[in-house]
């Protein structure tokens, strides 16, 4: 599952490229992966304009200009891939097939990110007015992209439960704190893990997180001070912002946007880093599991608290 930077690397790169243009047409190859009413479809999709890419958590969201979305999610082995061919305007190149002009890939890193598409992979084709085409492919069809009012995306029952954008300026250490507090019996890697609490932090950017504020991942809420919530706070902003900046991590199912994997791991200070010595005092990093995930704690700089 992508976490919050690796999504937003997505929706930056589609943002870039299909703003403005006009949907000519949509197929599709399985009902799973494209739930909508064809009669919506033709309506509401097929001749409307891009006029906005959002994110909101890891969902994405592409507004069209007839107040429809395009909500999407790629689930685990999701991509969307954007083509643009050139135009031939040496004749000399009539009878060679046209190479990429503009190309997008981000998501699961198989050869659909740079291989010929349609694949088998490929679930979803939108062909824009241009004749440019953002192709969704899922090999394990989890991922979906569905159709609906925009006024209604909202109240989709996973925008109902979804906490707050941690990026979002009125997510401060305040709100956070009486967020995470109320999870208190659980341990603070479970809180933060909690999309209910706050949006879009996974595995590897809690373990980050939690290193940098000097707590160790299998302590209660209730035993981490607000002072200390308050040092989370600004380690997961911190860590989220720098793994947007990088495009996102290497972990094994997402690349950035130019369909390369992100480099934010080779910055990482404890995630993956078990055996070798924690950047800050140099005890060695272990791998343990807390909340049901692999977790990297140095156990001298994150001690578990009791009260």
């Amino acid at each position: 599952m992508p976490e919050l930077p690796e999504v937003e690397t997505v929706r930056a790169g589609l943002q870039d490229l299909i703003v403005g243009k006009t949907i000519k047409s949509i197929s599709h190859d399985n009902e799973k992966s494209f739930p909508n009413d064809l009669t919506a479809v033709s309506k509401f999709a097929i001749g409307s304009t891009v006029s906005s890419v959002k994110r909101r958590a890891k969902v994405l969201l592409i507004e069209l200009s007839t107040g429809y979305t395009l909500m999407t999610h790629l689930k685990m082995t999701g991509q969307l891939v954007y083509v643009k061919r050139k135009r031939i305007e040496d004749r000399r190149l009539e009878n060679e097939e046209a190479s990429d002009d503009a190309r997008f890939g981000a998501g699961h890193p198989n050869d659909s990110l740079i291989g010929k598409l349609p694949d088998k992979s490929t679930r979803v084709t939108i062909t824009f007015d241009d004749d440019s085409k953002l192709f969704f492919n899922d090999q394990r069809k989890f991922g979906w992209m569905k159709l609906l009012p925009t006024a209604l995306v909202g109240h989709e029952p996973f925008m109902l439960k979804v906490g707050p954008e941690p990026l979002e300026p009125e997510f401060t250490d305040k709100v956070f704190i009486t967020r995470v507090r109320r999870r208190a019996n659980t341990s603070i890697k479970a809180a933060i893990l909690d999309q209910t609490v706050l949006a879009g932090v996974g595995n590897i950017y809690a373990d980050e997180s939690l290193w940098g504020a000097r707590i160790h991942p299998a302590t209660l809420v209730k035993n981490v001070s607000d002072s200390r919530l308050s040092v989370l706070h600004r380690e997961i902003l911190f860590v989220l912002k720098l793994a947007i900046e990088k495009g996102g991590s290497t972990d094994r199912n997402y690349v950035n946007a130019e369909g390369k994997k992100g480099s934010y791991i080779d910055f990482a200070r404890v995630f993956r880093q078990e055996n070798k010595p924690c950047p800050r005092c140099q005890t060695i990093v272990i791998k343990t599991r807390v909340a049901g995930r692999g977790t990297h704690i140095c156990l001298n700089c994150q001690k578990l608290m009791n009260k």
